[in-house]
């Protein structure tokens, strides 16, 4: 029972259902194979993510002088750079276009489903419930979440090639906005830590 209320926090946060016209903004002009890969490569890097913060995160933040503060505001700044991109010129990315790796670790792995707010949420579970409830919810998580994103070209596809473009671009408003709001909350969080 605590694995699932794990899970379910997990789930909420990382969004897969939410992030599926983002992915499929992200992804236009690649195929359904190349989709899936990149897919595959988002949800197993987001999950050692997790996976490692999990594990070590308060002794990597705290060795390198980074709080969670700090993470939610670049990682704010990278998805608000995302969206203006996605918005101006159709696509986040440049010339050359990078590979399925790269493009499944930034931004999709992280900071879209492993973000500061996963990373979070990852390290309270481990607080709340331990490793041996909060790694299995993680991979579990993750399970689930791709199976939703190999089917999302199906259900995309019900609204047509030119529905999906104008889902992206509203899209990316709201990820403009989630990226605002991590960084106002960051920078919130910083001042009062100054403050006290």
């Amino acid at each position: 029972m605590e694995v699932l209320v794990a899970f379910i926090q997990l789930f909420v946060i990382t969004d897969p259902l939410g992030n599926l016209p983002v992915f499929h903004a992200v992804t236009q002009g690649k195929n359904l194979h190349e989709r899936q890969k990149i897919y595959l490569a988002a949800g197993v890097f987001a999950s050692i993510i997790l996976l490692i913060f999990a594990l070590l995160g308060v002794y990597i933040l705290g060795l390198l002088g980074i709080s969670l503060s700090d993470f939610r505001i670049a990682g704010g700044l990278l998805l608000l750079i995302i969206s203006i991109m996605i918005l101006v010129k159709g696509s986040w990315m440049g010339e050359p276009k990078p590979d399925g790796k790269s493009m499944g670790a930034v931004p999709l792995g992280c900071p879209l489903l492993a973000g500061p707010g996963a990373i979070t949420t990852t390290m309270i579970l481990i607080e709340t419930y331990g490793y041996a409830i909060t790694l299995p919810a993680i991979l579990i998580n993750f399970g689930i979440s791709l199976l939703i994103l190999f089917r999302g070209e199906t259900i995309l596809g019900f609204i047509g090639e030119t529905g999906a473009e104008i889902v992206a671009r509203i899209m990316a408003i709201f990820l403009a906005a989630i990226g605002v709001h991590n960084i106002i909350v960051g920078i919130s969080q910083t001042f009062l830590i100054t403050i006290h």
